[in-house]
């Protein structure tokens, strides 16, 4: 039976796997408001009794970017049994997926009993689905803590691909990847690069996202001062360019369905890059990595997220970076 449930004033974000200190950092500069955090392997909680509505309706619209996912309106539940846990968790909804930093083994069990949801490596390409998905932790034996509906419909926030280790030219090709399906779960009325559209990448040594693209059946022109695998520089649908990628202007490439760059450089200079092809007018569609160099400017960092029609996001397969991107068509989604 349940000994008691509580519910909690305040909120939790998950922080990606391996990235609690980048999360604590963003956590200090962008929110300064959030005091005192509770700390429970990498999920960090604020309750605070005296929160307001409003002060926690704000929290919901401006995530950090190094949470996976966030968890509002949070429950403590203590329980007898791993039966009383798993049926308190399927009477209020039916997905939840456990995010676990002790008691592994009690928590299987009550992931057993609850309705499967697949928590594999997906195939590339996949859709996020839009139904909600909660998560619950375990504080001790007999207590957790549980979110039923958290801002993203993957288990934990969080996803992976089967990895093929023999064919791409780098693992790069995982973060275009991920990218790819959290573009289309953010502009849920854009179509991914398919066959026959026209795409530019800058710095696109060795090839790991032109490898992507040529698998979609994409025309590729490749941009870096080193080539790419010979498989990819002797692909007729790949055109090589040997030249720094920044210094053409869009004008010389022409109209082109979707722009990428993986590229090495200071986030200003690519914030000035991205808006001359904004400007030019030449492209529909842009995913660029937003790569950090030493302290995270975040007054820049939300320059990139007010360009219309673009989203910033932290992907599973990023490190120390974010991922910008832009859909002309917009009908931003915000969640994932």
């Amino acid at each position: 039976m349940l000994r008691n449930v509580e519910k909690l004033v305040g909120f939790c974000f998950l922080a990606y796997e391996e990235n609690l200190p980048l999360l604590l950092s963003e956590l200090k500069s962008r929110f300064p408001q959030y005091k005192k955090p509770e700390i429970f392997g990498e999920l960090v909680c604020f309750f605070d009794k005296t929160f307001s509505a409003d002060f926690i309706e704000n929290a919901k619209i401006n995530l950090p970017y190094w949470a996976s996912t966030a968890c509002f309106e949070v429950e403590k539940v203590s329980f007898d049994s791993i039966g009383d846990a798993a049926k308190y968790l399927k009477d209020i909804q039916r997905n939840w997926a456990g995010y676990q930093f002790s008691q592994f083994r009690r928590a299987a069990l009550i992931q057993e009993k609850l309705p499967f949801i697949n928590q594999k490596p997906k195939n590339f390409p996949f859709e996020i689905v839009s139904s909600n998905i909660g998560l619950y932790t375990l504080l001790d034996e007999h207590t957790m803590l549980i979110c039923a509906n958290t801002t993203s419909t993957l288990p934990r926030g969080q996803l992976s691909f089967v990895e093929d280790h023999e064919n791409p030219p780098s693992r790069a090709y995982l973060k275009i990847q991920e990218a790819l399906v959290r573009f289309k779960a953010a502009f849920p009325n854009a179509n991914l690069p398919k066959e026959n559209d026209y795409c530019f990448e800058a710095g696109a040594c060795p090839g790991g996202w032109t490898w992507v693209l040529r698998n979609l059946g994409c025309k590729v022109l490749a941009c870096d001062r080193a080539p790419l695998v010979d498989k990819l520089m002797n692909d007729p649908m790949v055109e090589f360019v040997k030249h720094d990628a920044f210094t053409l202007k869009p004008e010389e490439i022409g109209k082109v369905d979707w722009v990428f760059s993986d590229v090495i450089c200071y986030p200003e200079r690519l914030y000035e890059w991205i808006n001359k092809w904004l400007d030019s007018g030449l492209v529909s569609n842009m995913i660029c990595t937003i790569k950090m160099q030493g302290e995270i400017d975040w007054a820049l960092v939300e320059k990139f997220a007010n360009i219309p029609n673009s989203k910033v996001v932290h992907l599973c397969y990023n490190k120390h970076e974010l991922t910008w991107m832009h859909c002309k068509a917009g009908n931003i989604n915000e969640s994932n």
